[in-house]
């Protein structure tokens, strides 16, 4: 079983890292070239009682046509739960692309270490954003997300995080 996890991870990994590799920027928004580094935080099972912390860190990797961006990541609970995935984000520009909207679909490996038992390893994550573009191409966002394994275990509670994330371009980073 465990190698079936694996390879189902690392089929996603796959995918997406080739799909990435033909993706094209989309007209009109001058920060569709770039791949952004996304670190997050905020809160996890908002709607629930024993509600944890999650801090996160995706890589987003430059526009496709009609602003789908491929992008992966994985995130941890302080209660030591952590979810790989990887998926789409689409940006549709708002006010002369200075604030966008970012609806997503993830899916991925979930590891349940102490927290909320989720089902089953493969998870998937559905959400919206909202970004300002800072004049340096710079982001600041929030985003609301719900992670499910849309019924395909017995146990199917679902989860909704709440975050706050800051997108950097990768080329202003110092490798």
């Amino acid at each position: 079983m465990n190698r079936l996890r694996i390879l189902a991870v690392s089929a996603v990994a796959l995918a997406t890292a080739a799909m990435a590799q033909s993706a094209a920027a989309w007209p009109g928004n001058p920060s569709g070239t770039q791949d952004y580094l996304v670190p997050y935080i905020g809160a996890y099972r908002i709607f629930q009682k024993e509600g944890a912390g999650q801090l996160g860190v995706e890589y987003r990797f430059h526009q496709w046509d009609f602003g789908v961006r491929p992008t992966f990541g994985a995130n941890v609970d302080n209660h030591g739960d952590t979810y790989a995935y990887g998926g789409i984000n689409w940006e549709i520009p708002l006010m002369q692309s200075q604030l966008l909207l970012i609806p997503n679909f993830m899916a991925g490996y979930y590891h349940h270490s102490g927290g909320k038992d989720l089902g089953g390893p493969v998870e998937f994550r559905s959400g919206i954003e909202l970004d300002y573009q800072l004049p340096n191409t710079q982001r600041i966002g929030v985003a609301f997300n719900h992670i499910s394994n849309a019924s395909i275990y017995s146990h199917n509670p679902g989860a909704q995080t709440l975050l706050v994330n800051y997108s950097i371009p990768v080329g202003v980073l110092a490798w």
